[in-house]
């Protein structure tokens, strides 16, 4: 008898277990393109943000793909370069891997504006990396008028205190994507 009622406690769990997993995979399957067209639609946001005001075309068609990157490239109503935006990423931070938009303004080859895609930083503080008051510190700044560290380390970005590893992190990123532009600017207007 005893061993009837084990039997039946794991067929019971077994059937459970089963209609548990078939309804996961339900859900997952109903909600995965939901999910990726959100994706989409904050990537095509975070692009647009960052391009230079005077872009009017759509970026997302006039995209160059520079080995495994796509640069985004904006044009005004005249079809002249305004700029480009390009996803760059810093394994370096304090909690994983933070990912950022950076737009570049064509006119001064300077960073135009940073938005934060993705990062898993500490709330209230390493996350203050996404407020505008950090990310703005960025705008205008080039490869020549400006020492790539945070001030702690001898440069011109501004660390949060408290938190020194996610703004390395960031200012790690906007530098190496101003640097692919800079090394690559001919490439992107010939394509």
């Amino acid at each position: 008898m005893k061993q009837d009622s084990i039997i039946k406690m794991v067929v019971v769990l077994t059937v459970i277990c089963i209609v548990a997993a078939f309804g996961l995979a339900n859900v997952y399957n109903m909600t995965k393109e939901p999910i990726e067209q959100q994706k989409r639609l904050e990537m095509i946001k975070a692009i647009k943000s960052v391009l230079p005001t005077a872009t009017v075309n759509d970026p997302l068609k006039d995209k160059v793909v520079l080995g495994n990157r796509d640069i985004y490239v904006g044009k005004d109503q005249s079809g002249k370069f305004t700029g480009i935006a390009l996803k760059s990423s810093s394994p370096a931070g304090y909690s994983g891997a933070i990912d950022i938009m950076v737009g570049v303004n064509s006119a001064n080859d300077s960073v135009f504006k940073v938005v934060i895609l993705s990062m898993t930083e500490t709330p209230g503080l390493g996350a203050k990396i996404s407020e505008t008051k950090f990310l703005k510190q960025f705008d205008g700044k080039n490869m020549n008028n400006s020492k790539w560290k945070v001030k702690k380390d001898g440069g011109d970005i501004d660390q949060i205190a408290g938190a020194t590893i996610s703004p390395r992190a960031v200012t790690s990123a906007v530098y190496q994507a101003l640097k692919f532009y800079t090394e690559n600017k001919s490439k992107i207007l010939t394509n």
